[in-house]
């Protein structure tokens, strides 16, 4: 039967077509995106993939195959391929079905199959007939050091590992929140409560802006115990430690930060992954040697999508620790999104970006993709150039996006500017036109934080940034974010980049792409508003005509 009003069409390979005019696309998105990744995003029609991976975490998030089958069912145009839903099933029936459980001894861990066909692969397994003794017909005992790698192994193998061995507390560290300065929101008590419950491992999904800091710092106070907090650079591990003196009974002697700048380890210590991960060429990594022999409770990774890749070999070690990833998306550029499941564990909670948005959390966000003309002496060098690297830098410094970008400036002259980018010389050069302050990599940490200052306090309006600023920069009052380039489609950088502006506020916000016309940037940008397509938002194309205003 065919229902014109939906919005699916589910075809017999797991893809799934969505269009985006039907009426019921809005119902029909949510129904997907919880049990499948986006893998394409043209205008009209996007494509989604059911996966294994996709369904082990809509089942750790707590969905059922009869939830999604009914979704699939509800928002198709035609008839849903019974094969489709038996492979539904047979997805959802695996989780739970391989097990990681304490050992008879201590320092001992059992691993479980109650699959006949799992167990036939893990028998046959070269690995595991050398590392893990089978204790029973079903079931293999193994060592502690062998608890990440044994996660890993089995979910390749086409099982995702459920983790039953149990973590360790850690030494109390009492702290109380401060509930007469902020008080928890529903979702995020929800988050923390599910994070809990769940043996103490996994992620939690939420957009910039929707409180992914406070769920964590709710997380410690529930368990009242030690923590080691990851972060990306100094300035997060800074903002971090203000968000802990501002919103719990913490005192700042109680609070470490362990980075290139210094090397605290307190109750609570807050390290960057750069430091962390110091010395892995040479195998010599003394400071995670040090920080790993502390007796956390909790390990938080913040910004879990951008693991660098000797985090996940560290990680193999710390299965014995409570670990809750946050990010705002799971992509992975590097498709280690597998990784994370086995490691830090599986999609415990998610919030759409969309739905903050309705009720206030976050602000209301206007995408816009703006094409930009490339002049013809530019055109010239762009198109003789045979290096990837120089024809994406080439596309993106295309001096016509200047004067757009200025024009757009003047557009939104009551709104605060973020102008971010990715050339050094194109955005000196964008500092100038603007006549406005650059911040990249090179600026000393004490200029930043002057700079960041200014723009809270609104005495600066327009602020030119590279990519230091895609992640842990606190500018709750930015509105307008104009890109002028971004790296290659990486849609992990959209998120952080859309995730600048989406802070609650009493006006929208706009998030601007400067594109070139007729160069690989319009393919990139496609790709990179795969996320954008992902978390329910539309985004406008204009073509190289003049920007135009911004409605009231």
């Amino acid at each position: 039967m065919f229902h014109p009003e939906r919005a699916l069409i589910v075809q017999s390979d797991l893809s799934v077509l969505v269009e985006v005019d039907a009426p019921d696309y809005p119902d029909a998105r949510a129904a997907i995106a919880a049990i499948a990744e986006l893998e394409k995003s043209p205008e009209h029609v996007h494509t989604y993939r059911i996966t294994p991976l996709s369904i082990w975490n809509a089942a750790a998030a707590g969905r059922d195959a009869a939830g999604a089958k009914a979704g699939l069912v509800a928002h198709a145009k035609y008839e849903v391929p019974p094969g489709v839903l038996a492979q539904i099933d047979d997805f959802f029936s695996r989780w739970g079905k391989v097990t990681l459980e304490p050992g008879p001894e201590a320092g001992t861990l059992v691993l479980v199959s109650r699959d006949s066909t799992a167990t036939a692969r893990i028998k046959r397994d070269a690995w595991f007939v050398e590392h893990t003794p089978a204790l029973a017909d079903n079931k293999w005992g193994l060592g502690l050091v062998h608890r990440g790698e044994v996660k890993q192994r089995v979910l390749k193998l086409g099982w995702p590992v459920d983790d039953r061995a149990g973590v360790a507390a850690g030494d109390p560290m009492p702290l109380t929140l401060r509930t007469d300065v902020f008080s928890l929101r529903d979702y995020q008590r929800e988050a923390v409560e599910i994070f809990n419950e769940s043996g103490g491992h996994g992620v939690v999904c939420l957009p910039c802006g929707g409180g992914k800091t406070v769920v964590a710092i709710a997380a410690i106070a529930s368990l009242g115990t030690r923590a080691l907090i990851l972060v990306t650079g100094h300035e997060a591990a800074e903002q971090w430690k203000r968000e802990l003196l501002a919103k719990t009974s913490l005192l700042p002697e109680q609070i470490g930060v362990y980075s290139g700048l210094g090397k605290e380890v307190k109750e609570v210590t807050i390290a960057t992954y750069s430091i962390l991960t110091a010395g892995a060429k040479t195998k010599v990594m003394k400071h995670f040697d040090l920080l790993v022999k502390e007796p956390w409770g909790l390990v938080v990774y913040d910004e879990v999508h951008l693991l660098p890749a000797p985090v996940f070999r560290l990680s193999a070690a710390l299965q014995a620790r409570r670990r809750l990833g946050l990010t705002a998306t799971l992509v992975r550029e590097d498709g280690r999104e597998g990784d994370v499941f086995s490691l830090i564990g599986p999609k415990r909670f998610d919030v759409p970006w969309r739905d903050l948005e309705a009720i206030g959390f976050i602000a209301t966000a206007r995408c816009i993709e703006r094409r930009v003309a490339v002049p013809d002496d530019a055109r010239e060098r762009y198109e003789v150039a045979t290096e990837p690297h120089e024809r994406a830098r080439l596309a993106a410094d295309n001096p016509a996006k200047d004067e757009v970008v200025r024009e757009l400036v003047q557009m939104h002259q009551d709104d605060q500017i973020l102008v971010i980018g990715t050339y050094l010389e194109q955005l000196r050069r964008l500092s100038e036109v603007l006549g406005a302050p650059l911040l990249t990599g090179e600026t000393p940490h004490s200029r930043r934080e002057e700079l960041y200052g200014a723009f809270r306090k609104n005495e600066l309006r327009v602020l030119v940034v590279s990519r230091v600023a895609n992640f842990a920069i606190d500018l709750p009052d930015a509105s307008v974010l104009i890109q002028v380039a971004g790296t290659f489609g990486s849609r992990q950088e959209e998120a952080q980049r859309l995730g600048r502006i989406l802070r609650p506020k009493t006006k929208g916000a706009w998030f601007y792409t400067l594109v070139s016309q007729g160069t690989e940037e319009v393919e990139w940008a496609r790709n990179r508003q795969r996320f954008l397509a992902e978390q329910g938002y539309g985004y406008e194309i204009e073509g190289a005509t003049a920007p135009r205003a911004p409605e009231a």
